[in-house]
């Protein structure tokens, strides 16, 4: 292989807290090397249009404490077809770019397979809320994510109590049940329901109701937005409890903001790391946390590679709701 003398960064799929730490981190960090840098803006979707410029020191600083992605992010229909991959390849050489750095989820990774199966080399930083790829334990956003969400829920406990009511709180994760997990351990709440794991709502009302006889003033359940249901779970809690309960919805309000110490540190190192296995000639990796370290798999490997709900997360729940 011929020796990487230009790369491209972009970040696709859903936003995430501390995307702007990676780029600038890939960006510096191949400039260390002698690199050229270029910034590919929304996604594949960008690099199909051409939207790609130059990226310099100076062009990533003052980004490290911004939420969201500086590049902007986009979906692409076309880039998913054949003839969208081969276009993409071709822009990417037009532009110089001899190996592309695509900070993102598993969609990402499935494009990024792509691309370096039809010659464009590649390597994948994970970033996403949902903490969701299998081969690593650790996505970027994740923390900030889940601070977002625990200080809002802490929130809706105060005016619960005042009133009180029962509060189902529905929160990001797509089908990954990891934020909520998280989210009904550190709010102290009265259940979690996420789509690994059935749920009885009888036991969940069953536990509203003890709680109301041990004399508690408000209770929280914790919904992934991959379950839904959430506004029908009020009314069959509240119709059989007789006790108010109101659904909210978190929403976006979870992808943004300033990330966290953990996905600065944590993106910093990642992006640094890609940079660094491209000027090693390092191709076709995904960057990883294992144990605690960054490391890097075989594209094709890490894709195949899952992870699971531990079990004692949600008995930990349930022991903590008496």
């Amino acid at each position: 292989m011929k020796e990487i003398k230009t790369i491209g960064v972009l970040t696709s799929g859903g936003d995430a807290p501390g995307m702007n730490a990676a780029i600038r981190a890939v960006a510096r960090g191949a400039m260390c090397h002698g690199m050229k840098v270029m910034g590919v803006r929304r996604g594949y979707h960008g690099l199909l249009r051409g939207e790609i410029e130059e990226l310099n020191s100076r062009s990533v600083s003052d980004i490290l404490q911004r939420g969201g992605t500086f590049l902007q992010t986009a979906r692409s229909k076309s880039f998913a077809t054949e003839e969208g991959i081969k276009k993409a390849v071709e822009v990417a050489r037009i532009f110089g770019i001899d190996a592309l750095v695509v900070i993102g989820g598993d969609g990402s990774y499935k494009g990024a397979r792509a691309l370096a199966n039809a010659g464009l080399p590649t390597i994948g930083i994970p970033g996403t809320i949902d903490n969701d790829i299998g081969c690593t334990e650790y996505t970027i956003g994740y923390d900030t994510a889940l601070n977002t969400a625990m200080q809002a829920i802490d929130k809706i406990r105060d005016t619960a109590s005042s009133h009180e009511r029962c509060s189902v709180v529905e929160v990001m994760g797509r089908n990954a049940g990891y934020i909520p997990v998280n989210l009904a351990v550190a709010n102290g709440a009265e259940a979690v329901i996420i789509p690994e794991a059935p749920y009885d709502l009888d036991e969940i009302k069953k536990t509203v109701i003890e709680g109301r006889n041990r004399g508690k003033s408000h209770y929280i359940i914790v919904v992934s937005e991959g379950v839904g249901e959430t506004f029908e779970l009020c009314k069959n809690i509240e119709e059989a409890t007789g006790i108010e309960t109101r659904a909210t919805v978190l929403g976006y309000v979870q992808r943004g903001g300033s990330p966290t110490l953990i996905d600065r540190v944590t993106a910093t190192k990642m992006g640094s790391y890609a940079a660094d296995l491209l000027a090693n000639g390092t191709i076709n990796r995904i960057i990883a946390q294992q144990n605690g370290k960054i490391v890097d798999i075989e594209i094709n490997e890490a894709l195949e590679m899952t992870k699971n709900i531990e079990p004692e997360m949600l008995e930990l729940v349930k022991k903590m709701s008496i």
